[in-house]
């Protein structure tokens, strides 16, 4: 018998529980002129110039909006180098020499407990879009953007749950900078005028529970409350966090701003708490390096802009060098694969995941139904990967494939080891036409 697939494996007991190891201070750093959501980028300065920490350095263009670029260290920008970026691609890198004396730029001020105070949401939607925030879970989403709802926000979810195997980046925040995080719903809080937050975690990640219950103490009559959520994949996925948080069932395509709600990933509220205290964009970042091709798997707290290559001797190098490698940006389910080591920490990145290549033989479809059956926003995975294969694209269109939020499920539980979701991925693409 056919059962949906809710559970994956996962190996992050161990590395969870480790401390991050701190590597903040590289020879050079590798800032991206374009990204995943700007495909036009200018720079703002030249070969020689000496550059402040937090400066603005150029300036990427989206399709409905621009995105300033900063130096994540002070140093000589050195020139352009390719490397491979989370999204898959080789693309133009700035790179820039560290002189290791962190002098930031006049831009960066702390701010008073006071001057917070008096900050308005409009106040706040313009610091955090000088400052570039996105998305830190993956999805670099400009942060500015959610602040400009005119809707009524009646509740805050922070999304912890961190649901792919493998990483536990956002783990280690939470247990590190843990008032951090408190600070920054609280910003969040105050922008919104909203009196209810809940910090929505795993029921199995007892360390947190325990943490936050006691911090929370120190908060008291902050609004702000720990919500223990499902132990099962694709939990992080806004719609089921949602849904088991507060038991309102979003409506396909449906904004949670109309029903009052607004989230956030954990690390992008530390990342407006940094930029609210004192006016300097992610500069650095959790990192998770993991996966059974490396010898010691580890979480990492670096630089934005530090290259893998510079951490792979830091976890004892690779195991079984001789053979190939897979490395993977981001989660298992839904990062980016690409060839090579040679990919760059940017703000976006949660993992490198190393694997040791296997190859596998894909047989016919059997039809099992699998992949219908595991299908998070009930959609027939093999009926249109079977129209894309015949190109009938009314067929693609009314099966609906934009409603995919690519989790990989159909992929992951296939028994006959078919790329599914790619297929997915290509109808997507002929929707749109």
């Amino acid at each position: 018998m056919i059962a949906k697939t809710r559970h994956i494996k996962d190996t992050k007991k161990i590395v969870g529980l480790l401390p991050a190891v701190r590597y903040v201070d590289p020879k050079y750093v590798y800032i991206p002129i374009t990204n995943a959501r700007c495909a036009n980028g200018e720079i703002f300065i030249k070969e020689g110039d000496h550059v402040k920490c937090s400066q603005v350095i150029g300036m990427r263009h989206g399709p409905f909006f621009d995105q300033p670029i900063h130096s994540t260290v002070s140093g000589t920008y050195v020139g352009l180098e390719k490397h491979y970026h989370r999204n898959g691609k080789m693309i133009d890198f700035m790179k820039i020499e560290n002189d290791f004396k962190d002098t930031f730029d006049e831009s960066s001020k702390k701010r008073s407990p006071e001057e917070i105070a008096k900050l308005t949401k409009e106040d706040m939607t313009k610091i955090i879009k000088d400052c570039a925030l996105v998305g830190l879970g993956g999805s670099s989403f400009p942060t500015y953007i959610k602040f400009q709802t005119d809707k009524k926000i009646d509740l805050i979810l922070i999304n912890a749950i961190e649901c792919e195997p493998y990483i536990t980046a956002d783990h280690r925040l939470m247990l590190e900078f843990p008032y951090r995080v408190m600070d920054g719903i609280k910003y969040a809080m105050q922008a919104f005028n909203c009196k209810k937050a809940l910090i929505c975690i795993k029921s199995k990640y007892k360390d947190i529970k325990a943490v936050y219950e006691q911090i929370i103490k120190e908060y008291e009559g902050s609004g702000i409350e720990l919500c223990l959520v499902g132990n099962y994949y694709p939990q992080g996925w806004e719609v089921e966090m949602i849904k088991s948080a507060t038991g309102i069932k979003l409506k396909p395509g449906e904004l949670p701003t109309n029903r009052g709600i607004i989230n956030f990933n954990v690390s992008t509220i530390v990342g407006l708490y940094k930029a609210v205290k004192y006016n300097i964009p992610v500069l650095k970042r959790f990192i998770t390096v993991t996966g059974d091709g490396i010898k010691t798997p580890k979480n990492f707290r670096v630089r934005v802009g530090t290259s893998i290559r510079d951490l792979i001797p830091m976890c004892d190098g690779y195991k079984n060098p001789d053979k190939d490698k897979v490395f993977i940006l981001g989660g298992p389910m839904m990062g980016a694969s690409v060839t090579s080591d040679d990919c760059i920490i940017t703000k976006t990145v949660t993992s490198i995941i190393i694997l040791d290549k296997v190859s596998y033989k894909e047989e016919p479809c059997v039809r099992c139904g699998s992949c219908v059956l595991s299908c998070p926003v009930h959609l027939e995975p093999v009926q249109i990967m079977n129209a894309v294969k015949s190109l009938d694209k009314e067929r693609i269109k009314k099966l609906n494939p934009l409603r995919c939020i690519e989790c990989g499920l159909c992929t992951y539980s296939c028994t006959s080891k078919i790329a599914v979701t790619d297929f997915v991925r290509r109808a997507k693409i002929f929707a749109k036409l």
